[in-house]
């Protein structure tokens, strides 16, 4: 499950004017590449996921579809986490207990 609560971490900007169905997009855990991989390599193209939530849903500039990744495995309190996308950049956060 991918979706709890402070499991959605975006920012600080959303980049535009990329070509999503050809990105390399890399998963770090403490600097361990865990997933390195392509866009090109969902099950869905971009195309395809936008007309799929287009029929239940109004799309607006700036909303975001989520896609999901693939495993990445476990991780524990105080491991760090990093997510490249090219031509986005890295969003790092450290993983911290829930209080």
């Amino acid at each position: 499950m991918k979706y709890y609560d402070t499991f959605c971490p975006i920012g600080p900007v959303i980049a535009t004017g990329l070509d999503g169905d050809t990105l390399r997009v890399q998963c770090r855990v403490n600097g361990a590449a865990e997933i390195d991989s392509s866009s090109s390599d969902m099950i869905f193209d971009v195309a395809h996921l936008v007309a799929w939530v287009s029929e239940v849903m109004a799309l607006n500039p700036g909303d975001i579809i989520s896609s999901g990744c693939p495993d990445v495995g476990e991780i524990s309190v105080g491991d760090t986490v990093e997510v490249e996308v090219e031509g986005v950049g890295v969003l790092r956060n450290p993983v911290v207990a829930d209080f």
